[in-house]
């Protein structure tokens, strides 16, 4: 005959309790986090779009022998919120351009704040990079794509931001931007010969990583 619970009749009423509130309270979360999967299911943000309007490059120069950078442009960059029910926060953003995967501008800081729903917003930043130190095999990228007339330039923009359901308010969330920027170079002629102008080819698509 078992000794089980017979001498411990309270004993293994508690011990009974307590596992059926242990398997009540998982049953509860399992089921919240079910209702929490399923909403993100449905409610699940996609990214931003950007896009790449235009860029006008002012400036840029490499000086051989010391290999610095200058260049100077400006671009307009737009974002398009394609969610229909989730607003955006962008806490911070920041643009700066790159040639050959090196950086050759400083952060420009780009104008923060909410986007709604389905809303679109732009933004016009000048990029500046003053006798940049780079790399000496830029000198001859240079040379060839002064040789075949065609400049590209990754306009980067990077953040952070913060997704809005509702009255819920996300975690923050990193963001990476890269647009391609291809440039056209023109040679000119006469006493400004050695000075190429640059004219934006065409507006692009921008890769975005969040």
């Amino acid at each position: 005959m078992s000794k089980g619970c017979s001498h411990h009749h309270g004993h293994c009423d508690r011990k009974k309790l307590y596992l059926r509130i242990f398997f009540v309270a998982l049953f509860f979360i399992v089921l919240v986090l079910l209702a929490v999967f399923i909403i993100w299911l449905v409610l699940r943000p996609s990214k931003p779009g950007f896009y790449l309007q235009d860029a006008s490059i002012a400036q840029f120069n490499f000086t051989a022998g010391t290999n610095l950078l200058t260049a100077i442009m400006q671009v307009t960059v737009s974002s398009h919120n394609p969610n229909d029910r989730i607003g955006i926060y962008y806490d911070k953003l920041d643009a700066f351009a790159v040639y050959q995967e090196q950086r050759i501008t400083a952060s420009t800081e780009l104008p923060t704040g909410y986007q709604g729903h389905n809303d679109v917003v732009v933004w016009s930043p000048y990029l500046h990079g003053a006798a940049v130190p780079v790399a000496p095999y830029l000198s001859v990228a240079l040379d060839q794509d002064n040789n075949a007339g065609l400049l590209l330039v990754d306009i980067n923009v990077e953040g952070r931001l913060r997704w809005k359901v509702g009255t819920w308010t996300s975690g923050h969330y990193h963001i990476h931007v890269t647009c391609p920027a291809f440039v056209g170079i023109d040679h000119g002629s006469g006493s400004n010969g050695d000075a190429p102008s640059f004219h934006f080819q065409h507006a692009t698509w921008c890769s975005v990583e969040v």
